[in-house]
């Protein structure tokens, strides 16, 4: 794999998307850059590969954002997080991940359509307040995404499900995000070297496309400071649109 040269035209790319995805750009972006690895490895594979690379970018975003972030969000979201990530460990060869790709691309279908219907459709101007926390949708939605991270990498979509109503400022949610998947990235390598997926090839592979990450995820960044929330909010509700519709895609294999 490393003297193909093909591989690294799709692989370089798909770097980039996750890269700006990391940086705060929105979980759309990663998934395409997923999808985009898998067209020249196997999906299991692409993950492997790319979680390494996601470490690396997790470290570079918890430096930029290492200012802001919502600890509340943070404390009430990760047990059911990690709890979800070792449901996934134990039901790896019992649960299809197709299954789980439809159930959470079809929820956050949904939980878009009805912001963009509150916001721009016939009742819109009526002012929604942010949402409390919620230790019970918390649990269950940091559940989902520590699940759908580790067995179908598709753990933004209930994050956002449960963040997005909160309303915080994009600084802010961008950390709380950050510091989130940083902590979920890292707990997955524990299982990701026992399930035997994170080999001396796919670790050499990944080592050669570390130096795209940086400069994607700084890009990404730049991007987020500088957007009002009137612009940020809609795009982070278009990007988890797109995310769940991609998600759905692959779940029906199509």
């Amino acid at each position: 794999m490393l003297q193909d040269l093909s591989f690294y035209y799709t692989a370089v790319p798909a770097v980039l998307l996750v890269g700006l995805a990391k940086g705060g750009m929105g979980d759309a972006l990663s998934l395409i850059g997923l999808p985009f690895l898998a067209l020249v490895v196997s999906p299991v594979e692409a993950a492997a590969i790319l979680l390494p690379i996601l470490v690396f970018m997790d470290m570079i975003s918890l430096v930029i954002w290492r200012k802001h972030g919502d600890w509340a969000t943070l404390k009430i979201m990760l047990p059911g997080a990690v709890f979800g990530i070792a449901l996934g460990w134990a039901t790896s060869a019992l649960v299809p991940g197709n299954v789980l790709r439809i159930v959470i691309g079809a929820v956050t279908i949904l939980f878009c359509l009805r912001y963009f219907w509150n916001n721009y459709g016939p009742g819109a101007g009526q002012i929604i307040p942010p949402r409390g926390q919620r230790p019970v949708a918390a649990g269950l939605w940091g559940t989902f995404s520590g699940y759908g991270s580790f067995v179908a990498h598709a753990g933004g979509a209930p994050f956002q499900i449960y963040a997005l109503p909160l309303k915080l400022p994009p600084r802010e949610y961008t950390g709380t995000s950050v510091r989130f998947f940083a902590i979920l990235n890292a707990i997955k390598l524990i299982p990701y070297f026992a399930l035997g997926q994170l080999d001396t090839q796919n670790l050499a592979t990944s080592a050669t496309l570390l130096p795209f990450a940086p400069l994607a995820t700084l890009a990404g960044a730049w991007c987020v400071r500088r957007m009002r929330p009137a612009i940020f909010y809609p795009f982070m509700y278009a990007m988890a649109l797109i995310a769940a519709l991609l998600i759905v895609r692959e779940g029906l294999g199509w």
